[in-house]
């Protein structure tokens, strides 16, 4: 029997498949010090006794929407290591560096995957530059905190953060319930988007457990993946499209939630996406609402989320990067850097 054209069956809509360099070249050309692997050791473990109610602190997770100009995210990584160390015995701050944006139909789909803001898919450069940045980030003694998207990107980059995120669109994803499995730092799942929280809470039970799974070593061969379970899995609520969930009642609700599921009973609350319409103006609104529940005596809130940039609002990438206003994030809108002082002094004068 004559073997088949390949070209007939295999690959027909695919343009072009380009070797990527594995991770272990990644490390050895962006390598982290021996200061830095014990930094974020040190802000792992602190943010694990954060989410498991051992550490009374607040954990605040700050940062732009999406890191598009590494040199305003440094700009505001700089300013926000002091306001941490002005906080830091009442709130435990961590920077957001997200790095990959999962779209619900199309646009930019952040710095790995479109580094110079063109659409020529360089990811090979988008990690590099991704890993030099969290290595500068990480230099000036900042916890670092992002979503993971793509299942491979950890392996290049996990070394060097030390909260990540799986979010609202892959929280239902096995492929990500299993990669949160093995990895080595605290996991928060968010709800749906939707809103519906019990695919989270599923989502943290099931990767509170060992799994199996195809990925890459650390050579970048296709590997057979054995994990032992990640016990930090914790829940984020965002939101979803009935309305915002940061309110006492669907904290309360989700709270039972995770005691019905025999989880601990804490959790983070993003004052973003759903739970501020996407209005950067209502971010502080949430924020103060939260607060006011956790003075109250509500220890089941452990962490906030805001999304902050150098200044307000958001702009559309449009077709000129040189064109864009610095410090304005080009995907959701952020509150500008003076609000998230005052937010955080504010937070840190009533904790």
């Amino acid at each position: 029997m004559p073997m088949a054209q390949s070209d007939q069956i295999r690959n027909i809509r695919v343009e072009s498949i380009t070797p990527l360099d594995p991770p272990a070249e990644y490390w050895r050309r962006f390598p982290a010090t021996q200061e830095i692997e014990d930094q974020v050791a040190g802000h792992r473990r602190e943010i694990e006794r954060i989410v498991a109610g051992e550490d009374d602190r607040l954990l605040v997770i700050v940062g732009p929407c999406s890191i598009h100009d590494t040199e305003a995210g440094l700009e505001y990584a700089s300013g926000l290591r002091d306001l941490a160390k002005e906080v830091e015995d009442r709130i435990m701050v961590a920077m957001r560096v997200y790095f990959e944006k999962p779209r619900t139909t199309l646009g930019w789909k952040g710095l790995i995957n479109d580094p110079h803001l063109n659409g020529n898919a360089d990811v090979s450069a988008g990690l590099a530059k991704a890993r030099e940045f969290l290595l500068e980030v990480c230099a000036m003694g900042l916890p670092t905190a992002t979503e993971w998207l793509e299942p491979f990107t950890p392996q290049y980059l996990g070394d060097l953060v030390a909260w990540g995120a799986i979010g609202a669109r892959t929280t239902e994803s096995q492929t990500h319930r299993l990669v949160a499995s093995g990895l080595s730092m605290p996991i928060g799942f968010k709800n749906g988007t939707g809103g519906t929280i019990q695919i989270a809470v599923d989502g943290i039970v099931a990767a509170r457990s060992k799994h199996v799974f195809l990925g890459i070593d650390d050579g970048g061969a296709a590997s057979i993946v054995q994990t032992a379970g990640n016990p930090t899995g914790h829940l984020v609520l965002r939101g979803g499209k009935t309305g915002p969930n940061y309110d006492a009642e669907s904290v309360a609700s989700a709270i039972h939630l995770l005691e019905e599921a025999d989880l601990p009973p804490h959790l983070v609350i993003d004052c973003s996406h759903a739970n501020s319409n996407k209005d950067h103006t209502r971010q502080p609104i949430a924020f103060e609402d939260i607060l006011a529940q956790r003075v109250e005596g509500n220890k089941g809130i452990v962490g906030i989320m805001l999304e902050s940039h150098l200044n307000p609002g958001s702009q559309s990438l449009g077709g000129d990067p040189a064109s864009l206003a610095y410090g304005v994030s080009i995907t959701d809108p952020c509150i500008d850097w003076g609000q998230t002082q005052s937010l955080l002094r504010l937070a840190y004068s009533k904790l």
